[in-house]
């Protein structure tokens, strides 16, 4: 993610309030570093327009999302190549190994992970472009999405766009890797406390102000299709907050935009109709995974909770990762579960099992 700015005031006077080129800002570990993580959230945060129903950039930053289609935009998030920001750099490695070349047979297709599909429409146009186009450059091979997180249910929906016809001549299948098909209690984390993204010098609270303006976070929020409407996602010593009660929730973390965000993303929550195509899932368990709050010592949500974990792979629910087989009945293209204990949610792109896995499917499938 990269950003040019012009910005007409800065949250600190060593904040860089112009730029002449493009820099990046997703992922700069240089910019996420204490005092100077003030200057980044301002850059990198949304404003949600209550009208519009739509999310804006700070005044003065302009954001742009390079490398569509090519490999090296997913293979590394941090253009430097410096380790913290390797992402599909190990795949990209396996399927190279395995006569793949890069930016001919394996595409890459970045998108603004901060929004949620609403605002994301342009993304879908251009991957299915992405995907007519490879299927040519290769001979009319048809396309394998190697999909991770988020991505799974953006791929989700993308494939429900489609006519099965199209999906039937284009697409080979899907791997999913750590799909988060159904939400995340972590994202009620989020929007609670924050969450300092396993780096020890930054603060969850901190990071709270950017990461609870993202869509994308609301729409990942627990799916009503997933939990029980009596589940109880919050505890404290005055009340309960169940999944039917999460609007109380926003209100009373005194953020109703989350909420209204919320309602603009539903209806793709509720989407969840079978794919059409074959289907890998790929998961992770036995890692701690928060399944509730619980505010044991404050009458409202302004202390510090307790987290409750229950199975999953640290970030997303076992239930969620392994929604995909609820459509093993409504399609008759397969789908093949894969449990792999003790992977976690971001280690599992560079599992050797999963790897293994991967070039098995692509080379003898």
């Amino acid at each position: 993610m990269d950003a040019i700015i012009n910005k007409p005031s800065s949250v600190h006077f060593y904040c860089q309030k112009t730029s002449d080129t493009y820099f990046n800002l997703w992922l700069n570990k240089e910019l996420l570093l204490p005092l100077v993580i003030d200057c980044w959230i301002d850059n990198m945060r949304l404003y949600y327009n209550s009208t519009t129903r739509k999310t804006q950039n700070s005044p003065g930053v302009e954001i742009r999302i390079p490398g569509f289609g090519s490999s090296e935009s997913v293979e590394w998030i941090d253009p430097s190549h410096a380790t913290v920001g390797a992402y599909f750099v190990n795949i990209g490695n396996a399927l190279v190994q395995n006569g793949y070349k890069r930016d001919v047979s394996i595409r890459g297709a970045p998108y603004d992970f901060r929004k949620a599909p609403n605002e994301n429409q342009d993304w879908f146009i251009k991957l299915k472009h992405l995907v007519e186009e490879t299927y040519t450059l290769n001979k009319n091979m048809s396309i394998t999405f190697i999909v991770h997180s988020m991505g799974a249910p953006m791929t989700l929906l993308f494939l429900q766009m489609q006519t099965q016809e199209w999906k039937d001549q284009y697409i080979r299948r899907v791997i999913s890797l750590a799909g988060a098909w159904g939400g995340s209690v972590k994202t009620i984390k989020c929007f609670a406390v924050g969450d300092d993204l396993g780096a020890f010098a930054l603060s969850g609270k901190v990071l709270r102000e950017e990461q609870i303006t993202s869509p994308s976070l609301a729409w990942l929020l627990p799916s009503p299709l997933i939990w029980k409407p009596n589940e109880v996602m919050v505890r404290s010593l005055s009340r309960n907050y169940t999944m039917d009660q999460l609007e109380d929730f926003f209100k009373d973390i005194d953020y109703p935009d989350g909420w209204e965000m919320r309602k603009d993303t539903l209806s793709y929550v509720l989407n969840f109709t079978a794919p059409g195509v074959e289907l890998h899932c790929l998961y992770g368990t036995g890692t701690n995974t928060v399944e509730s709050l619980n505010y044991e010592k404050s009458f409202d949500l302004n202390g510090k909770p307790t987290l409750l974990y229950g199975d999953g792979d640290g970030t997303v629910n076992r239930r969620s990762l392994e929604a995909c087989q609820h459509w093993k009945n409504q399609q008759k293209q397969p789908i093949f579960m894969r449990e792999f204990p003790g992977a976690d949610h971001m280690n599992i792109l560079a599992n050797l099992g999963v790897l293994d896995s991967i070039v098995k499917v692509l080379m003898y499938n």
